[in-house]
């Protein structure tokens, strides 16, 4: 079981989607009290299951080159050919194949979203998803954003307009960020579910574990894609009451 103690927002708070706020380039990538645990993780996915954590179409590699040269200027002081991550193990870098490379050196999962000529949407062309939360990165890779949405309620046409709306009007070197928060009964990382499995109403407030995304968006400045990262918190309940209290109440 890999669990953080804390989480560094309020995951209760009630937010209007989709509840996005500008974000600080310093606060992008900060690994936590998990990271080793998680990083172990992502590695065993990797190896055993990377067909299912791990798609790029050929045409993204150049993205994913970027993504990973500006995730080594961020976090790795500009390291090119090998890095030393948070938890002492060492990684070497493989240009080749940058998304497995950055599921190795980074806390986070990545997507890399490109609206491509004669497109109307962003399309999943590249993704490293080891930690997948009721979604199957098959069903959704290559598939514009309406289409990744398809199974959540709240994302109709006015919503998946001002979603199309924010990729597009996201700005280099302004990042932006949301959260989630959902509550499980079991604290599993990898916890991928089809379009066709019906989501288990049974997960309330009553579960012991809460589950909090921080998803963070930009824009990379050479090829113009979109990059949507994400990082998983899971801690249980008595920790999340114990650092922010009783849940809002809905307004």
């Amino acid at each position: 079981m890999i669990l953080q103690k804390s989480v560094p927002h309020n995951p209760l708070e009630v937010v209007k989607l989709p509840g996005i706020k500008p974000l600080n380039l310093e606060d992008w990538l900060l690994p936590d009290d998990a990271f080793s645990g998680q990083m172990a993780c992502r590695q065993s996915l990797l190896t055993e299951r990377c067909e299912e954590v791990l798609q790029m179409d050929p045409g993204a590699l150049g993205p994913a080159q970027e993504l990973l040269q500006l995730v080594l200027d961020h976090r790795y002081q500009g390291q090119r050919d090998q890095v030393q991550r948070p938890d002492g193990l060492s990684v070497e870098i493989d240009w080749q194949d940058p998304l497995a490379t950055l599921g190795r050196i980074a806390q986070e999962d990545f997507c890399i979203l490109e609206r491509r000529k004669g497109s109307t949407e962003h399309v999943l062309t590249g993704v490293v998803l080891c930690f997948p939360a009721s979604w199957t990165l098959s069903e959704k890779f290559m598939r514009p954003l309406i289409a990744i949405h398809e199974t959540v309620d709240s994302y109709d046409g006015n919503m998946a307009a001002r979603v199309q709306r924010l990729f597009d009007g996201v700005q280099v070197g302004r990042p932006l960020w949301r959260f989630n928060a959902l509550w499980y009964h079991a604290p599993d990382l990898y916890a991928p579910r089809s379009v066709h499995d019906r989501r288990d109403t049974s997960h309330g407030s009553d579960a012991p574990y809460m589950r909090s995304e921080k998803q963070c968006i930009l824009r990379l400045p050479r090829s113009g894609a979109v990059v949507f990262s994400i990082h998983t918190f899971m801690v249980h309940k008595d920790d999340v009451l114990a650092q922010w209290g009783k849940p809002a109440e809905a307004g």
